[in-house]
This record gives structure tokens, C-alpha cells and sequence, in this order.
């Protein structure tokens, strides 16, 4: 995240004795030094300054007919590098971004906004199709170029006809585009990821019994923690200190039947702020079975060996939800078998739930419902979800 900058102070300017402020190396003259005027053309261009995300929009607002995509663009940049962040670190949106914006400056950079209707975004969709993409990336694409514009058109850059023009272009539909169709994620078969587990680490394969068990997310299971698990009940709760709809003000509980409870007990007597799952446990592990499958013995250079000072690659104190991944897919090739990935032990989880409780049982399982839901809906959610994880998991 960008270091934040000082706030613009007001100024005399003494040749012409009036006030001054200086917003991203523009000066703007507020009128007779010190008068009511003054201070209020000062605040009012600050709270426009703060409201653009100190992006220097106040001056681009003065060339609005002339600016340029690059210059929409760049604004655009500096406000998502600041707003695409959650728990001190940029989330992966920013990389979606960085990929649709690339593609508007390759085709249309130097246009003026105003000059950018339907038929150029229609033109960047179609780029984006010849490019081998799958129809539901493209749409993805689509869509975040649209937010650009509305982001442009809240701090007045982008001229509202030409936003509401670019609304009425639709995304790309099944059927009827030459977009590649993506495969659709279905459940793992509960077979193939028993053949699995005896070639993971016994951390990631305790990682893969508790997601099939509650139905969680990949990075749900990897940043469990001791202080994140309500005990006191027979059905345990877990609030995950991050999620996926944490921004929408949405809360996250997973309840934790029998069968989760009794892969996660050992993993919680470690200190409560400490991950459950440590990597560094699984590398160990892992060095351990290879030395004790060793056909020849060690040479005394091979014993002596030491650490280096600064390594390249340092192990992490928990896993990603792609190092996850990475890891189960390591083990499927070993053992043969179709590779899966953490994300379909979700769906197995809440294909079983929901042909056991129905839709609704599956929906409050996996933590599915709209963030507005009332406290009566959220406490029929709870009942139901710890009956769910009472029986299933």
C-alpha cells in the first residue's frame, strides 16, 4: 500500500496576496487571502483531493473533455492498489485488474474517454475472445472494465453518457459465442481422495479430512487457529478472522461436528495464535520419509551440511490456499489417480449436506446466504447448520 501523503496547507501567495494550495503540483488561487471565500474553496478542493483517493483527480476533472484512457487508466491504478487490500496485504483482485487494464491501453490508450463507446468495448471483448480466453474470464474481464468507468464517472472523469453506454453491453453468452466453455467444478469422489491421502504429508492429509468434513473453503482450512474455535458446546464454532464476504459485513461460522473435532483436537494445543497447520511441520515430514526410504547411506559431507544464512525460498508459518493446492496435486500424480483440487472437497461436502437436508441445508453449511439476512433468518441458520454438522461431519 502506497505511503500516505501530506495534506495540501493553505497558503498567502504574496504577488497577488490571495490564498493558495498546491494539489499535486497544481496551484489553485482561493480567492482574498483569509476571507470565508477562500477557506471554503480550500476545503471543498481538499474534500475533493481525499474523496479521489489522492489520486490528483482534482486537476484531471479540469481537462475531463480531453482526458485520455491512459490517464483514466493510471487514476484508476493508484485508487485500486489502495483499496484492494485486506489484513495489510493487496488481495488477488489486483491481478484481474492489472490484466483488463492492460488490454484497454494496448487497444485504446491514447483515445480520449469521451471517444470510447459500445462498439470499442465490444472490440476489447472480441480481442479478448481471439486471445483463447474461456467465455466466463472474459466476462470477468468485461466487467471490471465497466467498474473503471463508474469509478470514473463518480469523481467526474468519465462523462455519464458515455458510462450508461457502455452499460448496455452484454457479456458473452453460452451458446452463443466462440469463447472456450471452462469444465465445471464437480465433487471429488470420496474413493479417489483416500487413495490420495497416503501420499500427502500427515498435516495437508488432516487438512483434507476437516475440509471434507465441514465444507469450508481452501483458505478457511489454512489459517485455523486455537483462538478461532469456540468450544464450550458439543458442536464446536469456528470464525475464520478472514473470508471471503468479510467486506460485506457478513460473519463466518463453521461448525465442527464429531469427525472435524476429532481431526483438529491435537492441532489445538499449540499456543492460540499459532496456525493449526504449519508448513514447516509438513516439510519436516517430509524430509524424514525421504531419508528413512534412502537406499545408500548418508556421506559425512551430506551430514555436515548446514543451512544457508539466506535462503531463497523461506518455508511460510502457514499455507496459501495455493500452496494447498499444490500440495494435493503433488500427491494425486503419485498416487495415480485423476487430480482434484481443495476446492472440490467443498462441493462434495455440500453435495452431501444438501442430498441429506436439501438446498437450505447446503446453503447454510457452506455459508451461502446474503449478507443482509435478518437475526431471525441467521438464528434458523445456526440451528440448522449444527444439525447438519451434528450428523455429517
Amino acid at each position: 500500500m502506497s505511503k500516505r501523503r501530506r495534506t495540501p496547507s493553505y497558503r498567502l501567495h504574496r504577488a497577488r496576496h490571495c490564498g493558495v494550495v498546491t494539489i499535486d503540483g497544481t496551484d489553485h488561487y482561493l480567492g482574498p487571502y483569509d476571507s470565508p471565500e477562500s477557506w471554503e474553496k480550500y476545503y471543498r478542493l481538499l474534500a475533493e483531493w481525499m474523496a479521489s483517493g489522492q489520486s490528483g483527480n482534482a486537476a484531471l476533472q479540469a481537462e475531463t473533455p480531453l482526458l485520455t484512457i491512459n490517464e483514466l487508466l493510471a487514476a484508476y491504478w493508484r485508487f485500486a492498489v489502495g483499496w484492494y487490500v485486506k489484513n495489510g496485504r493487496q488481495t488477488d483482485s489486483i491481478h484481474g485488474i492489472r490484466v483488463a487494464l492492460r488490454i484497454v491501453r494496448t487497444l485504446y490508450g491514447t483515445s480520449l474517454v469521451r471517444d470510447f463507446g459500445p462498439l470499442r468495448l465490444e472490440a476489447v471483448l472480441t480481442h479478448m475472445v481471439g486471445r483463447g480466453w474461456s467465455r466466463r474470464y472474459c466476462n470477468d474481464h468485461l466487467g471490471r472494465i465497466k467498474r473503471v468507468f463508474r469509478w470514473g464517472k463518480s469523481k467526474e472523469l468519465v462523462p455519464t453518457n458515455v458510462y450508461q453506454d457502455l452499460l448496455t453491453v452484454r457479456g458473452l453468452l453460452a451458446g452463443r459465442t466462440v469463447a472456450r466453455e471452462c469444465e465445471p467444478i464437480l465433487p471429488v469422489a470420496d474413493d479417489v481422495v483416500a487413495a490420495t491421502l497416503p501420499h500427502l504429508t500427515d498435516v495437508v492429509a488432516d487438512m483434507v479430512r476437516l475440509q471434507r468434513a465441514t465444507g469450508t473453503r481452501p483458505s478457511e482450512v489454512c489459517i485455523v487457529r486455537p483462538a478461532d474455535v469456540e468450544r464450550s458446546r458439543d458442536v464446536w464454532e469456528y470464525r475464520p478472522r478472514s473470508h471471503k464476504t468479510q467486506h460485506r459485513g457478513r460473519e463466518r461460522v463453521v461448525y465442527l461436528g464429531p469427525r472435524a473435532q476429532a481431526v483438529l483436537r491435537p492441532y489445538l494445543l499449540r499456543p492460540a495464535e499459532a496456525y493449526c497447520f504449519s508448513p514447516v511441520e509438513a516439510v519436516r515430514e517430509h524430509r524424514l520419509r525421504l531419508r528413512a526410504g534412502r537406499r545408500s547411506r548418508l556421506t559425512p559431507s551430506q551430514l555436515r551440511r548446514r543451512r544457508k544464512a539466506r535462503p531463497k525460498r523461506v518455508t511460510g508459518e502457514r499455507y496459501t490456499k495455493d500452496s494447498y493446492r499444490v500440495a494435493v496435486q503433488r500427491a494425486c500424480r503419485r498416487a495415480g489417480v485423476e487430480v482434484w483440487t481443495p476446492n472440490q472437497l467443498r462441493h462434495a461436502a455440500g453435495t452431501q449436506a444438501r442430498a441429506v437436508f436439501g438446498l437450505e441445508g447446503a446453503q447454510v453449511m457452506l455459508g451461502h446466504a446474503r449478507a443482509d439476512v435478518t437475526q431471525i433468518y441467521a438464528e434458523r441458520d445456526r440451528r440448522l447448520a449444527i444439525e447438519v454438522a451434528r450428523s455429517i461431519s
